[in-house]
Parts: C-alpha cells; structure tokens; sequence
C-alpha cells in the first residue's frame, strides 16, 4: 500500500543573485545548495537558517550550469568565459580553472564515482575529463550545433547529450561512439537526463513537452503537454516515480510517470523558471529563475512507503500556489486545484517496466525503502471538466488557482497505433538520413572553406614575391 500523497510546501527562500539564476543543485549531505546566475557568480546557500551564504567571483561571464560532486566536497561550474572552475564550498573560496572549449560551456556533470566529469558546449562538442588532475580524455564530435547539455548515466557507462541540431544522442563511453539519436522534429532539447534506473531518459524541450524515451528498445514512453513555454530543466525523484519541470511559464509542474499525469502546479516565480532539482534523497526540491530568486520546497512525498504493486494510488491533480516570499521559512497553504482521472492505456498497450531500483532515505527518523519495478502509462493531453475546492479559511483574493490541462484515458486502437509507429519508424528513418547529408554537406563547406584560405595564402605569396 501506498500512503497518500500530501501538497508540495514552500520551506525556504533565498535572494542574493542579482540576475536569472541558471542552475541549481543540492550537495549529498542535505546541507548546502550551489547555483550559477547570468549574474556570473557561483552562491552556496547553506539549509540552516544562521548560516550565511558565499559568493564565488571567478568567472568572467555568465555561469551557466553548477553541481556538487557525489561527495559534496567539490562544486563544479560552467561558463560563457569558456572555461570550467572546481570549487571547494567553504568560505575560503579555493577554486581550479581550467580552458574547456573554444565557446561557451553550457554543461558540467560528475560521474557517479567522482572521478570524471563531461562537458558540453556551443563549439559542438562534448568533453570528458579527469576531475584530480582536469586532464582532459576525449571529445564526443557528431552533434552539428551548439550542445546544450549532457549527462553521465547512473552507472557511468553512457552519455546523453541534447544540440540545437534537434538530436538527443546516447553515447558508449568506452568506444566513444554514439550508439543511437532520437530526433526532435519541431523544437531542440535544451535539457536531458537519465532515469534514475538508468533505462530511461527524459527531455525538456523548446516545443514546450517533456518527453521520456526507453533507450533500450528506443521507444518514446510519454510525453506530456503540460506547460504554456519552453521546458527549461528537469529532475526526476530518486526513486523514479516522479519528475519536476521548470518553465518560462513561470510555473514548476510535477509528473507522475506511473500514472502518467499531472500532479501539481506550483506558483512562486515571478518570471521563467529556468532550473529545478531534487535533493540526494529526494525530500526537498529547488527551482531558480529569471526572478534571481531560490526557493527550497518540501516534496512531502518521499517518505511514503511504496510496495512491490508499481501503482501510485493517486487519481486528482493539484494546483499549488504559494505566497509571496519573504526571508523567513514559509509554509506554502494548501490551494487545491481537483480533477480526476483514471488510469490511462500505456503508448504501446504494453507496459514498459523499467529494471528493478532500491531507494532508501531516511527524513526525520522516517525511513522509506523502495523496490519495485516501475510500469509508465502514457500521457494524452485532453482537457476535461473540472472543479475548484478551497482549505477552509484562506482568502480567495490572496491565493488564485489556475486550471490546467489533464490527462484523458482514451487509447488507440491496436491497428491504427502500429500503422501510426511504422510512419514515424520511416520518419525516424527519413530524418537521420537528412542529418547524415547535413554532416556531409558541413563537411563539404569546411573543406571548400579551408580550400579557398590556402587559394588566398598562395595568391598572397605569389603576390608578394611579384612586387619583391
């Protein structure tokens, strides 16, 4: 059995950048929490309220992308100078750079052991390195426009990475090679991550979707059009059950990928939520945005205990609001915002299982243990009648709920979705053959380009020695 679900709370709040916040991150040890702002500094907020936060100036330009290293002893940062920095988060503010790319450093991630880390950037390429010495090991260089991110799977052995040339490609660290692309046909994925079970990836996209992929059998599982923006960033839950997404809607949005819906709206940002991630153990989540302000909240939803039935008993969706930020813990009211919904059919009438993960977490003497295999159902995106409940004594002119778009439990039948997965199978086909000849034609130019510069040299040389 599966306890019931309790509302998001808004627990803490923090200002101090002084432009959109881009990234956000918790350390393992729940105490800390680094963030990178266009603002070009580097803040780790620590969670105890009389602790004050440092700034880490550095950069010499945008810092786009922050994380904590699996021990908490290191914070890496990306940035527009180029360059990669690798902080020690105490008050002294030690820090190592190092030239990464000729462009922008878009991504910095750690591998699970702590020793690499991989980087993306607008130079179009990928980079991994070693964290002791920043010595760098190999480049990834099949992407044809900018690399927005990329990110070690959980057991290291893989790569995501997301380009402006509408590819998410999976990439095999030992060989080096890219060993499947998944094609975005209308948007470009700014943002990827693997599932914590390693079998899944999800990605937030310009098109305003979030979608979820099997990168084994390479399979779209869900999607969800849920947001009225771009997707900026994504988390999934530890114990893989949920994922958080950050939009220029100004809204964060959390999914149920059991079920495959919409569980809550939260308001709090008054502008673009640009970044968003779950804690270590996942009880807290934080989002940043254009606001340059930082909110923790409480997930209230990580303690519950989960048995072998791959079912979350969860069938309303909630809108949540919260009240203006000040700098003191804020409990966020509970504003409901109900509709229902039954289970849905899943994309392929095949439930897609992913393999076997164990959570463990503890949250104040609470101890919360998963092991189950996780069925996703499909999400579809019809609206339906809904109603508005209020807590009894908040005031409505404080707290406006917004409606939201909620899943339908209409499938296709089983003809039509398999005349439908063979066209988008030719499709699949059709695009990667387009990007191949693209590659091939950026080719060509370089070497047209490089030809007519060695034409120019020559004419020059010849030039020169005429009037000698």
């Amino acid at each position: 059995m599966t306890s019931a679900l309790s509302d998001p709370t808004l627990e803490r709040h923090f200002k101090g950048h002084r432009d959109t916040v881009t990234s956000v991150d918790f350390s393992s040890n729940m105490k800390q929490i680094a963030t990178g702002s266009m603002d070009s500094f580097v803040m780790i907020w620590n969670m105890k309220p009389q602790m004050r936060a440092y700034r880490f100036d550095g950069h010499k330009d945008a810092v786009i992308s922050v994380q904590f290293s699996p021990s908490g002893h290191l914070v890496s940062s990306a940035s527009r100078d180029k360059t990669v920095r690798l902080w020690v988060p105490s008050i002294k503010a030690e820090s190592t750079v190092f030239r990464a790319h000729t462009a922008t450093v878009r991504s910095v991630n750690f591998s699970s052991d702590g020793q690499n880390l991989v980087t993306a950037s607008d130079d179009k390429t990928i980079k991994v390195w070693t964290v002791h010495r920043q010595k760098f090991l190999f480049s990834l260089n099949q992407h044809i426009n900018w690399v927005r991110c990329a990110k070690f799977s959980p057991d290291d052995r893989l790569i995501v990475s997301s380009s402006d040339d509408k590819t998410i490609r999976l990439w095999d660290k030992n060989s080096r090679e890219c060993i499947h692309s998944f094609y975005e046909h209308a948007g470009y994925a700014s943002y990827v991550d693997f599932h914590p079970s390693g079998t899944c990836i999800a990605a937030a996209s310009t098109d305003n979707l979030v979608k979820v992929w099997d990168i084994r059998s390479h399979k779209m599982l869900q999607h969800y059009q849920v947001h009225n923006g771009v997707v900026n960033s994504l988390s999934f839950h530890p114990a893989g059950n949920f994922l958080i997404t950050a939009s220029g809607d100004t809204t964060v949005k959390i999914l149920d990928l059991v079920e495959g819906k919409l569980l809550y709206t939260l308001h709090g940002h008054q502008g673009p939520v640009t970044s968003v991630a779950f804690s270590k153990t996942g009880e807290y989540f934080a989002s940043g945005g254009s606001d340059e302000q930082v909110m923790v909240w409480k997930s209230n939803f990580d303690c519950s205990e989960i048995d072998d039935t791959p079912r979350i008993q969860r069938k309303s969706a909630s809108s949540v609001q919260a009240p203006p930020a000040s700098f003191t813990v804020n409990t966020l009211p509970s504003v409901l915002h109900s509709q229902t919904s039954e289970p849905l059919e899943p994309l392929n009438r095949q439930a897609s299982q992913t393999a076997a993960h164990t959570q463990s977490s503890s949250r104040n003497g609470c101890h919360s243990r998963a092991s189950h295999s996780h069925t996703f159902r499909n999400p579809s995106t019809s609206s339906s009648s809904h109603h508005q409940t209020q807590t009894p004594g908040l005031s409505q002119q404080a707290h406006h709920v917004q409606p939201h778009p909620q899943a339908s439990d209409e499938g296709l039948p089983p003809g039509l979705a398999n005349t439908l997965e063979h066209i988008i199978g030719q499709l699949d086909i059709l695009t990667q053959t387009v990007s191949i000849l693209e590659q091939r034609l950026t080719l060509t130019e370089d070497k047209l380009k490089e030809c007519l510069e060695n034409q120019m040299e020559i004419g020059l040389h010849l030039q020169r020695r005429e009037e000698a």
